[in-house]
């Protein structure tokens, strides 16, 4: 493929996508000062582009990069080394001929994820992330693998700090769902984050069961909202809302806020002015005087009132204002496993809410 083809990143898109992509994480997708830290190298010293899959040859095989682990793990340790091993543990234990690299889902880490790993290997960085919102467990991002009986998906997984004895490094071979909890049980081991490189696919394949133009889309959407800032907060959040056809569901300070991190995920509930709001990572319902708002894949998030800063589930806290924005699925670029009511139950479990019925 030529190098020249697609989209140059710049870094004013780095900006635009760390702010889209951490509102259109819907509270989860990691944060995005970690984000930048590697993706500012790939665009500083690589010709790195965003390529449209329409550009790739179908049966180019594209691998997907992605994070796991619960974003409020307190010894959480990755370096540039770990991501760009991912790829490269996927090249030694498979003859498979890779043709790009997407990103798992959206979010502040998320976005960017994928970036760096391109610019390493050489990849081309493909234009249709698994999802175009986060979203709690593997098989959500798994592009319906999970349904294709006769596939088999390689994950190879790297983090943990080697000074206190925490360094993973691990290939897993298997179906989606079991070789899904092994990384997330390494993610555990690991300090509670891994770098994923995993679920091989043809870009025709692709094409058909992922967020095609998700990664402009994030983009787009922190430029709207960058723009607003450049007023006030309170612009911002009514650009980023006009943009997603959402809309202000509450306004206040946390109150009664609760995260706990078990099974290497966050869950918590948190109120804002009566709103209530329940996480698994990310954002799962939200209601007011027993009125469901939205709910997942609904995207909710909340951002600081005072700075403008969109608030992950990871960065809240009690007492901070802020505003809680949402808008109807829809409204976004969503994979199909979105709709899928088999893959909401657990969600349903964790927060202790109906939510199948909402889809």
């Amino acid at each position: 493929m030529e190098k020249q083809v697609g989209m140059k990143l710049t870094a004013q898109m780095l900006d635009d996508i760390l702010a889209g992509g951490t509102i259109l994480g819907g509270g989860g997708g990691g944060d995005p000062v970690k984000g930048r830290k590697y993706a500012k190298i790939a665009v500083e010293y690589t010709d790195l582009r965003l390529i449209p899959i329409e550009a790739v040859d179908e049966d180019a095989v594209l691998l997907t990069a992605s994070l796991v682990g619960a974003p409020n793990a307190k010894d959480q340790f990755m370096t540039a080394k770990d991501l760009a091993y991912t790829v490269e543990m996927i090249r030694k234990n498979t003859d498979l001929k890779l043709g790009g690299i997407i990103t798992n889902e959206q979010g502040g880490e998320a976005s960017v994820n994928g970036w760096l790993q391109a610019a390493i290997s050489g990849l081309p960085l493909v234009d249709a992330p698994c999802n175009g919102r986060a979203h709690p467990t593997g098989v959500m991002g798994s592009m319906n693998l999970h349904k294709q009986r006769d596939y088999k998906t390689v994950q190879a997984c790297v983090g943990g700090n080697p000074e206190t004895g925490n360094h993973v490094e691990c290939f897993f071979e298997g179906s989606i769902e079991h070789t899904s909890k092994l990384v997330r049980l390494a993610s555990i081991e690991a300090g509670g984050l891994v770098a994923v490189a995993r679920n091989p696919v043809t870009a025709a394949y692709a094409k058909e069961n992922c967020a095609v133009g998700g990664v402009s889309f994030a983009i787009e959407t922190g430029k709207a909202f960058r723009k607003g800032l450049e007023t006030s907060v309170e612009e911002a959040v009514n650009s980023v809302c006009e943009f997603l056809g959402g809309r202000i569901l509450a306004r206040g300070k946390v109150s009664n806020f609760s995260i706990e991190t078990t099974g290497g995920f966050d869950v918590g509930y948190a109120e804002v002015d009566g709103c209530e709001l329940t996480f698994w990572n990310e954002y799962a319902t939200a209601e007011k005087d027993g009125e469901r708002l939205a709910t997942f894949p609904d995207l909710i998030m909340t951002i600081n009132a005072q700075t403008g800063e969109p608030v992950t589930t990871a960065m809240m806290e009690e007492g901070l204002d802020v505003y809680v924005i949402g808008t109807d699925k829809k409204n976004l670029k969503l994979s199909a496993t979105m709709f899928d009511p088999e893959l909401l139950q657990e969600t349903e479990k964790v927060v202790g809410k109906e939510m199948v019925k909402y889809l």
